[in-house]
């Protein structure tokens, strides 16, 4: 199969999939895939995959567990598929040289590359995401940007694609990216086979957000804002427009919108409800009807907070409650 995949390539011999790994490299980063393309053998497909080091040597995952490599990137001809697995290091630290040259020469010929979570770290190291869209986990999207300015970071996305290069959020969804690979080469039916065998998503609705936690930030430095963050908080569903808000102070609506926007960057409207928010989803993860998460949070009404998660999320809070809501509640009984 060429690099550039397609189904009506598939008779010119096995798609060589190189999975980069290193120490430290996280498991489920690199298993998740491997499994992927192993799953799409069983319905045709002709995937051979290949876990490489940048020296040939064995690896050790943060887990402690060994992984023994079939050789060194270098010495391998060009792969289809370039994947590099990530790291909980190298959001922390800078990607050591060895690493990136390792990800930067095969994916000068391969006919495309794919980060998996943090992988995108190695990616920018080698110079392969300038002037690119890209994503990675959602609490590191932000490092990425300042390592990449050049780079257009999605902080919401699933996974991006921007030409041959493919990047993706958390660990998992290098699944999603797996099997839209698989997609990419075999079309949608061999890769929904896939999915069923794997008892996964063929496509998870909505982005990152949904998985993101609650908004914690420092407090406001302004004693007067943080006497409304603090009331907003304590009663989430009192009258909190803009022109109450500001008469609580004794300021303007436009002082009052002002500082909201010097020192959280957003409007006293936003703020509102994103705290009405946050404790909805508290709510419904706790097990409490939609209907009172939009009480208690102090929503006007389930519909305004129906509106708010779809806005967010692109899914209703009925589906967020249906993936997140206690364990407990749903073994009850």
């Amino acid at each position: 199969m060429s690099g550039s995949g397609g189904a009506g390539a598939a008779d010119a011999g096995p798609h060589r999939v190189g999975i980069l790994v290193y120490d430290g490299v996280t498991l489920l980063d690199v298993a998740g895939p491997a499994e992927v393309f192993k799953e799409a053998n069983r319905f045709g497909a002709d995937y051979r995959i290949m876990l490489l080091s940048p020296t040939g040597a064995d690896v050790t995952t943060s887990l402690g567990v060994r992984i023994a490599v079939d050789g060194a990137v270098s010495s391998e001809p060009a792969f289809g598929t370039l994947l590099v697995a990530g790291s909980d290091l190298y959001p922390r630290s800078r990607v050591p040289r060895d690493l990136a040259d390792a990800a930067r020469t095969p994916a000068a010929v391969a006919g495309r590359v794919a980060s998996i979570c943090t992988g995108a770290f190695v990616l920018a190291a080698a110079g392969l995401l300038a002037g690119k869209r890209a994503t990675t986990h959602w609490k590191v999207a932000h490092e990425l940007a300042a390592r990449c300015p050049t780079c257009h970071v999605e902080p919401d996305a699933i996974y991006v694609r921007d030409g041959a290069t493919y990047t993706s959020a958390g660990v998992t969804a290098g699944i999603d990216l797996a099997l839209a690979l698989v997609e990419e080469d075999h079309g949608p039916d061999l890769a929904r086979d896939v999915a069923r065998a794997l008892v996964v998503y063929m496509q998870r609705a909505g982005g990152q957000s949904q998985f993101s936690a609650p908004l914690q930030g420092p407090p406001p430095r302004s004693p007067a804002l943080r006497t409304v963050t603090d009331l907003v908080t304590a009663n989430p569903g009192g009258d909190h427009s803009l022109g109450e808000l500001a008469k609580h102070l004794n300021v303007s609506t436009r002082h009052l919108t002002r500082l909201f926007h010097d020192e959280l960057s957003t409007t006293p409207a936003r703020y509102v409800e994103n705290i009405r928010f946050d404790l909805a989803r508290a709510l419904l993860d706790q097990g409490h009807t939609a209907t009172q998460a939009a009480t208690l949070a102090g929503f006007p009404s389930y519909e305004s907070m129906r509106r708010v998660f779809a806005r967010k999320l692109s899914i209703s809070p009925a589906a967020y409650q249906r993936r997140f809501g206690t364990a407990r509640r749903a073994n009850a009984g």
